[in-house]
């Protein structure tokens, strides 16, 4: 079993965040003991941009056991096309690609994604299985 793993969730987790914080690493310890959990070069940017040292950044994706797996170019065209889609019926831009990116990678080369956005994901990747901590009951 293979997690691909959002953003949010890592953010949670290293945060401690109050309301989500738990619920996110409860999920991802289940994850991490069903297989491996990775994270695209989109999630591993975003993350990394909350630690103020690389070499921290570095050390806590690691100790947690997140792989890194970077988008392919048929992930990148697929991504592409849902996006164009999106805009086309007219989808504003607080969606950027970056999402579209995740979205794509998880359904092309993961088993299911781990995030607290379902509702985005699920309704343009349909076919992904997606993980929600914050439906977990406390």
């Amino acid at each position: 079993m293979i997690t691909a793993v959002d953003t949010n969730i890592l953010l949670d987790v290293f945060g401690a965040d109050v309301s989500f914080g738990q619920a996110s690493a409860n999920a991802l310890r289940l994850c991490l003991a069903a297989g491996a959990v990775v994270a695209c070069e989109i999630v591993w940017a975003e993350t990394a941009a909350a630690f103020t040292e690389e070499a921290v950044f570095v050390d806590a994706i690691t100790t947690l056991g997140i792989s890194f797996q970077a988008i392919d170019r048929e992930v990148a065209i697929s991504a592409g096309a849902v996006w164009r889609s999106y805009r086309q019926r007219g989808g504003k831009r607080e969606r950027v690609v970056a999402d579209f990116l995740i979205g794509a990678h998880a359904l092309s080369r993961c088993d299911r994604l781990l995030t607290r956005d379902r509702g985005f994901y699920r309704s343009y990747f349909k076919k992904l299985d997606v993980l929600d901590p914050s439906l977990a009951s406390p």
